[in-house]
C-alpha cells in the first residue's frame, strides 16, 4: 500500500466477504484488523483479489509491532506541516497589507492564498485525491465527479478572495462546501478512522481527518465572521 486509495480498496473488497462488521486498514503499518464471524482465509483471499499481498500476521510479529508503539509519534509532531503551512500563509497575507493593515482584507487574503496553496497540493496527487476525498467527503460520496472539480472549485475561490470578486457568494460557498466537509470529517473521527488523505498524503505525512478538522474549522469561522461584517 502507498496512498489513502489502496486503504479504500482493500476496505471495499473486505467489506464485501460475509461475517465481517467492521475492518481497519492501516497505511503506515501496513496491517488489517477485521472483526465479525469470518475466516482469515476469506479475508486474504478477498485482499489478494485487489491484487495486493496478504498473509496471517505472526504472534511474534504482532508483538513486535506493539512494543514499537511504546514511543509513538506525537499528534502536535505529526500537525506540524501542517501548522508550518498556516505561518506561512498567515505571515504571507500580513505582509501583504503591512502598510496599511485592515482586518477584513487580511482576512479574505488569508482565505485566498489557504485555497491556493491546499488546491495546489491536491492538484500534485490529482489522480488519487477524488478516491480518497469521496472516504470522508459525503458529495464527493456520492457525486464521485465532485472529487475531480473540488481542486479547481478551491482554485476559483482562492482568486475571487485574493482579487474580492463575488466575496458574499464566496463566503456563502465556503461555509456550505467545507461545513459539509467537516461533517464527514467529524463522522469519521468519531468512528476513530484514521485517514490519511491524497491531498497531502503523498507530500507531507499527516493525520487527514484532525488536519482537515482544523484547517475546516478555521475557514469557517473566518468565513463566518466576515458575512456579519459585510
Amino acid at each position: 500500500m502507498h496512498c489513502a486509495g489502496c486503504v479504500s480498496t482493500i476496505e471495499r473488497a473486505i467489506y464485501k466477504v460475509e461475517g465481517v462488521t467492521k475492518a481497519v486498514v492501516s497505511l503506515s503499518k501496513e496491517t488489517v484488523r477485521v472483526e465479525g464471524e469470518v475466516s482469515s482465509s476469506s479475508v486474504i483471499n478477498a485482499i489478494t483479489s485487489t491484487g495486493y499481498e496478504a498473509t496471517l500476521m505472526d504472534p511474534a510479529v504482532k508483538q513486535q509491532k506493539n512494543q514499537q508503539k511504546q514511543e509513538p509519534q506525537s499528534e502536535l509532531k505529526q500537525l506540524f506541516p501542517l501548522f508550518l503551512i498556516f505561518f506561512y500563509i498567515s505571515s504571507a497575507a500580513l505582509l501583504i497589507n503591512w502598510t496599511n493593515f485592515n482586518a477584513s482584507n487580511f482576512m479574505f487574503d488569508f482565505m485566498g492564498l489557504f485555497f491556493i496553496v491546499f488546491s495546489f497540493f491536491k492538484i500534485l496527487d490529482y489522480k488519487n485525491f477524488p478516491h480518497s476525498f469521496a472516504m470522508y467527503d459525503p458529495i464527493a460520496k456520492r457525486i464521485p465527479i465532485y472529487g475531480w472539480i473540488y481542486p479547481a472549485i478551491e482554485t476559483v475561490l482562492g482568486l475571487a478572495f485574493l482579487f474580492r470578486v463575488a466575496l458574499n457568494f464566496s463566503l456563502i460557498a465556503t461555509i456550505i462546501i467545507l461545513g459539509i466537509t467537516t461533517v464527514g470529517v467529524t463522522r469519521a473521527l468519531i468512528d476513530k478512522r484514521a485517514i490519511r488523505c491524497a491531498c497531502l498524503g503523498t507530500a507531507l505525512k499527516l493525520p487527514m481527518t484532525k488536519a482537515t478538522f482544523i484547517e475546516n474549522s478555521i475557514m469557517i469561522i473566518m468565513a463566518t465572521y466576515m458575512v456579519f461584517s459585510l
